[in-house]
């Protein structure tokens, strides 16, 4: 960016230390067709790196070093990235339209424009099962497949934090994001610009952006499970948006699966109906795999998808309630091998 120019958009992208992956990110950044932004990099202790401003906030929640990067942000809207994200070309370009846009301005107000987030063509084979969990109708239920494959425009009221655009002056009439919430602040912030504020969020296919997987099952499955509990939480805490019946329908059939289970050697009507919603839940995990199939053609894949899928709604369905029961959830920083600079788990 040019230094007569005005900064337009502060890119703020909170992390523990600079991985590869935050170096990539860059590096598109960098390459963005809309170059009047800055790039704020928010790390525990101080590092460098060129064509960034970064700034150490020692090892709070991420919601507190976003809160962090807003106040040092210069531009007029806060850009939210993850450290393991990157955006397409004319990420900025697209999402400055909408914002500028007659109707942003006047008919309906445009607090936030959001946009898909890809599995990167260069994951392995374990990320794009992943990938594809989210993507997939039956995998990503709840939490809108739209999040995680292009379609079509649409006024959305919760998006996460890796590709979400926020106007500072309504980031800033909220208070930001809630410290105590990670993950799930970028679920509160949504929520608290489309009914504190009464203004919209825009999701558009063209405000792209790549993100990399937790490759499964394990580093995928500590994630899931970190998901369940918050949203559980969430969905008696903030039941506006996460009290729906998409995030209850894994624990519907985790319990049911178990309770069925039970009842169905007392009962041959309950067997029946019993083996009748067993297969055909198995039925529509094989037409997941078999649309992996179809676009990727990797035999491979196929079954690593309906695994993960699988082994998803189960850790979802079963950790869901002890989220919705808990008084409180703690925070805790994602841990990291410093020396390696990468990051450890899910």
């Amino acid at each position: 960016m040019k230094k007569q120019e005005k900064i337009l958009a502060s890119i703020i992208i909170p992390v523990r230390t600079i991985t590869p992956y935050v170096k990539e990110t860059v590096r598109y950044l960098l390459n963005q067709s809309e170059n009047r932004f800055e790039i704020i990099i928010i790390t525990d202790k101080q590092e460098k790196l060129a064509g960034t401003k970064v700034i150490a906030s020692g090892k709070p929640t991420p919601a507190y070093k976003r809160n962090l990067g807003a106040k040092m942000a210069k531009g007029e809207i806060l850009a939210f990235l993850d450290d393991d994200s990157y955006p397409s070309k004319n990420w900025l370009k697209n999402a400055f339209e909408i914002f500028q846009s007659p109707i942003a301005n006047h008919q309906s107000p445009i607090a936030a424009v959001c946009g898909p987030t890809l599995t990167p063509p260069t994951d392995n084979v374990y990320q794009k099962a992943s990938g594809w969990v989210w993507a997939s109708y039956l995998g990503s239920g709840g939490a809108g497949v739209y999040r995680n494959r292009i379609m079509s425009r649409r006024e959305v009221d919760d998006f996460p934090s890796v590709n979400l655009l926020v106007r500072k002056k309504d980031f800033e009439e909220i208070g930001g994001f809630d410290i105590n919430h990670w993950p799930g602040e970028d679920t509160k912030l949504c929520l608290d610009l489309t009914k504190k504020l009464g203004k919209k969020i825009i999701y558009d296919p063209k405000v792209l952006v790549y993100h990399h997987r937790r490759p499964v099952l394990v580093s995928h499955l500590k994630q899931i499970s970190r998901y369940a509990l918050r949203r559980g939480f969430f969905a008696k805490k903030f039941p506006e948006t996460s009290f729906r019946i998409g995030y209850f329908l894994p624990s519907i059939g985790v319990y049911g699966l178990i309770i069925g289970g039970i009842f169905s050697f007392f009962s041959p009507a309950i067997r029946f109906i019993y083996f009748l919603l067993f297969t055909f839940y198995f039925l529509l995990l094989f037409l997941s795999g078999l649309e992996v199939f179809l676009k990727e053609k990797n035999l491979y894949l196929l079954i690593l998808v309906m695994a993960s899928i699988l082994a998803t709604h189960l850790t979802y369905g079963f950790l869901f309630p002890f989220g919705f029961f808990q008084k409180d959830l703690k925070t805790h920083p994602h841990k990291v091998d410093f020396a390696k600079r990468k990051y450890l788990g899910g």
